[in-house]
């Protein structure tokens, strides 16, 4: 969150934020001056009647006590549509999955431009797939090369300002699934800053 320069009073969109866990730091860092929006896809048209809302847990964060700077939104990541512009967009572990729809990306990455405030910053963290792969891996292994992300998100419009490796791990072997019992929870990841000029 430091790296993003999230600070009190930003309005902040977290883009399919599963189960809210940056959701709730948010929160707390943007305050009662802030908003924190909690923007969630519908349900798959396949999913079965009782399969809970994606929406579930963010909207379980937004009506705790501590929590009501959150607003949740049921959209599209592609189709994004906010109340007002924000100051930063955040999505993690999702890119390579929006990658998988036609257009996804470019869809995706248009719609967080248009969303964000002259200025405004876009971060972009996911699990790293090996280098060169493209976008080989992301409906496989739900990895993505950080160059494809790179040249499409700037493409949109977007300026690369940074990169950590706070998330890396030079360890895993990029060639399991994400979720494989190998890897899961300690995959290499990478973390992008990009802002949109003013």
């Amino acid at each position: 969150l430091a790296f993003a320069g999230i600070r009190s009073g930003d309005k902040i969109a977290d883009l399919l934020p599963g189960r809210g866990y940056f959701t709730r730091l948010f929160s707390k860092v943007v305050g009662e001056k802030g908003v924190v929006y909690a923007v969630a896809p519908p349900p798959r048209p396949n999913a079965p009647p009782d399969a809970p809302s994606p929406a579930a847990a963010v909207t379980a964060i937004a009506s705790e006590p501590g929590y009501s700077n959150v607003r949740v939104l049921t959209q599209r990541p592609t189709d994004l549509s906010l109340p007002e512009p924000v100051d930063v967009v955040w999505t993690s572990l999702n890119y390579h999955d929006v990658h998988n729809a036609p257009n996804g990306a470019e869809s995706f990455n248009k719609a967080v431009f248009n969303a964000l405030k002259p200025g405004g910053i876009y971060i972009v963290i996911d699990h790293a797939a090996e280098p060169g792969s493209g976008t080989r891996d992301t409906s496989t292994l739900h990895r993505i090369d950080p160059a494809v992300v790179k040249t499409e998100v700037t493409a949109a419009g977007f300026v690369l300002e940074g990169e950590s490796d706070i998330l890396k791990n030079p360890d895993d072997p990029h060639t399991a699934r994400v979720h494989d019992s190998s890897v899961r929870g300690k995959t290499d990841q990478f973390l992008l800053k990009f802002r949109k000029p003013k």
